[in-house]
């Protein structure tokens, strides 16, 4: 083996252990149950598919602390498999068996490409999304759960993922530019000459995880990607990419971009799907959205078109963190590109 191809398997075996340290305290989990938006969706999907899960073998992948799969167990499941790779499966345990379920739900410690299930399973319920949807590549465990343990006519929950963006004005970002012409009338000194460091320093290519609100949304929603989880392959998600067209709302200066996500359940007994929208004009979860910010505002008017093509792919650097490239036009602004990236913190922490 050479000493390059090892170092990148020592590298994700590293990458592995940070990202399943990170579930191995309370915080996380505490904030993703506390998303009502989130954790409620789950349980009502779950419940109305009862007549595809009561009596049935459920595989939950990446359980956490083990809600999901009560869930499951509450609406009939006749069996279980809560598989999870980090330390909270102990605590998945100690709930299971607090709740009385420890006859139906079986929690198995490992990763699921791991792991050896006695039997394949009718269902596959997992909360997989990261930020901007990819962050983080769970995904690419389900798809490999489905591959291997998943029966050919079973379901998964959710079924569907959808990729959106849309231009956005932040003013917490003009505001702080603008700071810098009022030092002179404050103090004295005249310090615009620090504004043009700051829109580097702020406007940079890191993915910003922030709320949105909708007042600040100025166009209408473009969908560039449908992720349909029972056929795409993990191939398919090394470059997840579209096309994309908005016309303004009025008179603004776009200076972002913001990329949010919805995901699907579907509900056999109504006539419209449960949908999970992350959406900055939907109640906020703890996803919020991804701001990507242009390295300076763009003017626009009523119906300016802002057109161009988003491409999401894995790190080089991690596998695991997810990188977007933004190519775009803005009225007749001629084509500009921007690549962003979530910083990955925990390498400089570490040795």
């Amino acid at each position: 083996m050479s000493r390059v191809v090892k170092k990148r398997k020592l590298d994700e075996i590293r990458q592995d252990r940070l990202y399943f340290d990170s579930y191995s305290d309370v915080t996380i989990h505490e904030e993703m149950i506390a998303d009502h938006v989130r954790t409620n969706t789950y349980r009502t999907a779950i419940l109305k598919n009862s007549e595809s899960v009561r009596g049935k073998v459920v595989l939950d992948v990446g359980a956490g602390t083990g809600v999901l799969s009560i869930f499951c167990a509450q609406a009939g499941a006749k069996k279980v498999y809560a598989v999870e790779a980090c330390s909270i499966a102990d605590q998945a345990q100690i709930t299971v068996k607090h709740n009385n379920m420890e006859d139906r739900i079986e929690v198995i410690r490992g990763t699921v490409e791991t792991v050896d299930l006695p039997e394949t399973v009718d269902v596959i319920v997992s909360e997989w999304m990261g930020y901007a949807l990819l962050h983080e590549s769970m995904l690419n465990s389900v798809l490999y759960a489905r591959d291997k343990w998943l029966k050919p006519d079973g379901i998964i929950l959710p079924s569907k993922a959808e990729l959106y963006i849309t231009p956005v004005i932040d003013p917490v970002v003009e505001d702080r530019l603008h700071f810098w012409y009022t030092v002179k009338d404050q103090y004295g000194v005249d310090m615009s000459c620090m504004s043009g460091f700051a829109r580097k320093c702020i406007m940079n290519s890191d993915i910003t995880v922030s709320s949105v609100t909708c007042e600040d949304v100025l166009s209408h929603p473009a969908r560039f990607a449908e992720l349909d989880l029972h056929s795409v392959t993990p191939e398919e998600l090394r470059s997840v990419k579209g096309q994309f067209r908005c016309e303004s709302f009025g008179s603004s200066a776009v200076n972002a971009f913001c990329v949010y996500f919805t995901v699907t359940f579907p509900c056999p007994d109504s006539t419209a799907p449960l949908v999970l929208s992350t959406s900055p004009c939907k109640p906020e979860t703890h996803w919020k959205q991804a701001v990507l910010y242009l390295d300076a505002p763009v003017e626009v008017v009523q119906d300016t078109p802002i057109t161009g093509e988003v491409r999401m792919y894995p790190s080089e650097e991690n596998a695991r963190h997810i990188c977007i490239h933004v190519d775009y036009s803005i009225g007749e602004q001629k084509r500009q590109s921007k690549t962003f990236s979530i910083p990955d913190w925990s390498s400089e922490a570490q040795p």
